[in-house]
């Protein structure tokens, strides 16, 4: 999984597995879910993201590489 958000357009982009988009479905006014072309989901894109989100308290939890 990443997130990117672009400061400039205020967009958050949350992509949950690699793929390339061939629909989408608006979830609700400015959340929009992209699917590939099973269907399956992709990412999650928030327009106006600094006005729906509280940017700072996003965070991401990211499997520990355990040492072997």
């Amino acid at each position: 999984m990443k997130i990117k958000y672009s400061k400039e357009a205020d967009i958050l982009l949350i992509e949950l597995r690699d793929g390339t988009p061939a629909d989408s479905i608006d979830l609700k006014e400015g959340v929009i879910l992209h699917l590939d072309k099973e269907g399956l989901p992709l990412e999650i894109e928030i327009l106006d993201a600094s006005k729906l989100t509280m940017l700072k308290e996003i965070s991401v939890m990211v499997p520990i590489e355990v040492a072997r």
